[in-house]
């Protein structure tokens, strides 16, 4: 009976620590693949997103390119080969913070596309 009594104190005590916020959004991505424009366009759009109200943001990119006026490029034989970019997403705040913080790293390499790992944010 002791033992049961103290499996369930330590279940309160771990239930009661912070989780980090990829654990709290179920639906969050737990990584981005962008190229320069998309990553362009989403910090542009970030002080927006940034300021919506809620646990978790939804980001769609795909409007991105239709503002540029860039046309998608037809997939050739080896555009399976390459990873297609992100273009709608879900990241929780801390997680949206990350990915600016990241995408504003001097020297990343971002064409033809990077995959940004958001798990550790």
């Amino acid at each position: 009976m002791r033992l049961t009594t103290r499996g369930l104190l330590l279940a309160a005590a771990l239930a009661a620590l912070p989780l980090p916020a990829a654990a709290e959004c179920g639906l969050c991505a737990r990584s981005v693949v962008v190229n320069s424009q998309l990553a362009t366009c989403f910090l542009e759009k970030y002080p927006q997103l940034s300021a919506r109200e809620g646990a978790a943001v939804a980001v769609d990119l795909e409007d991105c390119e239709q503002e540029r006026g860039v046309i998608a490029p037809l997939r050739g034989p080896q555009a399976h080969a390459t990873v297609q970019p992100s273009m709608k997403f879900i990241l929780s705040l801390a997680q949206l913070a990350c990915l600016k913080q990241k995408l504003e790293q001097p020297g990343l390499t971002l064409d033809p596309a990077v995959e940004i790992d958001l798990g550790a944010c």
